[in-house]
């Protein structure tokens, strides 16, 4: 919903200009300030999922979206509209952080390729069903209405998350590292003794191999589960200090300098966005120009190419991911490289210059709109397999700094946006 809160936008535009008179390049610089606020919200509030747990940000970040949909509704001078696009971009950054960061809660190795897919795709929704569910509501019912439709998912939204959501961080106990038992299965041979004047000669044993001894995990059952109305909680506290805290603000900077893999897979996200974002915004503009003369509802339509290439490559990404990461640990004596998902990159990196080639020509030449429709397609069937899987590749490889590698990612990808 929060990337649907950015995306609808566009759709109604061109009642906005005729409305209330705002220009193009107005509309423009609000995205663009959008963008820029996108990039610093989460170093600023991803402290306080690490402080007091994911649930109260989805409760409190759902409630605030909510209330500036309303303002939206609402709005009616230039203020209104910089003002709305910053502060939901400033609140809407922790969205793709805490979504990485609950994943990592809840998932093992070995799902995270397909929970990413569908998070991506869910997120891809955003950018193409919403606006076309946009368009339909702006030709019925008014721009104003599109506005209003989201303050009342939004208000579901904070209903659901309040009384369905259990809090997912957890807290880890220090624990005591058992003494390495003895193997039942070692051979011993006859080694002599190290003493030169001892004639005697001892047993030492050796291990016949170095597999791990199999161990049984026992649960207590007697201890009680927590009643459902102490899982309503509105927030659990980590004992982590102020200073801890504050350290988050600076150092997803620090990682950005330090680990150079984070940064490039930040890049590349950042590109695979841009890729899919900006032709939104671009076509929002011109397919109302002729010779297309596009209405709300035909822009809204427009999505539709980019739904069916998401959704077909999550079909096929998400499961083959998850399927050659086993494969590959297999091959490699059961050792699992988060390297070996980055080979599923090079299977659809073509797909995106070749859809971005499409689309800019024809919108350029003015050639007929299937045209412009199936280089979306092809853009998004190739940009979902390269958001996906570096946000899996951070998560995996870099588990002890994923959550402010994540803000890196937001701020590098906002800042290419922004471009």
């Amino acid at each position: 919903m929060v990337i649907s809160f950015t995306n609808i936008a566009t759709v109604t535009w061109g009642p906005i200009n005729e409305e209330l008179g705002f220009g193009y390049s107005i509309l423009n610089n609000s995205f663009a300030a959008g963008c820029g606020a996108f990039a610093i919200g989460g170093i600023f509030l991803i402290h306080f999922a690490l402080k007091y747990g994911r649930r109260p940000v989805y409760i409190f970040s759902t409630a605030i979206q909510c209330g500036l949909s309303i303002w939206s509704a609402k709005m009616q001078t230039i203020a209104d509209l910089m003002l709305v696009n910053i502060l939901n971009s400033f609140v809407g950054a922790l969205s793709e952080i805490i979504v990485q960061m609950t994943v990592a809660d809840i998932y093992f190795v070995h799902q995270r390729g397909l929970a990413n897919s569908i998070y991506i795709w869910c997120m891809t929704i955003g950018v193409s069903l919403a606006p076309l569910a946009a368009g339909y509501v702006t030709n019925s019912q008014g721009w104003r209405w599109v506005w209003w439709w989201m303050a009342i998912l939004f208000g579901i939204g904070v209903v659901v998350f309040f009384f369905l959501y259990e809090e997912t961080m957890y807290t880890v106990i220090e624990g005591v590292t058992p003494s390495s038992p003895s193997r039942p299965d070692e051979d011993t041979c006859v080694k002599p003794s190290t003493d030169p004047q001892s004639q005697h000669q001892y047993q030492e044993p050796i291990p016949k191999h170095d597999k791990p001894l199999l161990t049984t995990v026992q649960v207590d059952t007697s201890i009680p589960e927590k009643p459902y109305w102490k899982k309503l909680a509105l927030w659990t506290s980590s004992p982590a200090s102020f200073t801890y805290l504050v350290c988050h603000i600076y150092q997803p900077f620090l990682i950005m300098v330090h680990i150079p893999a984070v940064f490039f897979m930040s890049l590349m996200y950042g590109a695979m966005t841009a890729a899919v974002t900006v032709p939104t915004a671009t076509f929002s503009t011109y397919l109302t120009m002729p010779p297309y003369n596009f209405t709300s509802v035909q822009i809204g339509l427009m999505g539709l190419p980019s739904f069916i290439g998401i959704t077909l490559s999550v079909l096929i990404s998400g499961p083959l991911s998850d399927w050659l990461i086993l494969r590959m640990a297999k091959r490699n004596n059961g050792i699992y490289e988060p390297e070996t998902r980055l080979w599923m990159i090079l299977l659809f990196a073509p797909f995106v210059p070749a859809g971005l080639l499409l689309f800019g020509i024809g919108l350029n030449n003015h050639l007929p709109w299937p045209v412009i429709a199936l280089g979306l397609g092809l853009t998004t069937f190739g940009t979902t397999t390269g958001n996906s899987i570096p946000l899996t590749y951070l998560t995996d490889a870099y588990t002890d700094v994923s959550e402010p590698g994540t803000v890196v990612w937001k701020y590098v990808n906002s800042a290419e946006l922004m471009g």
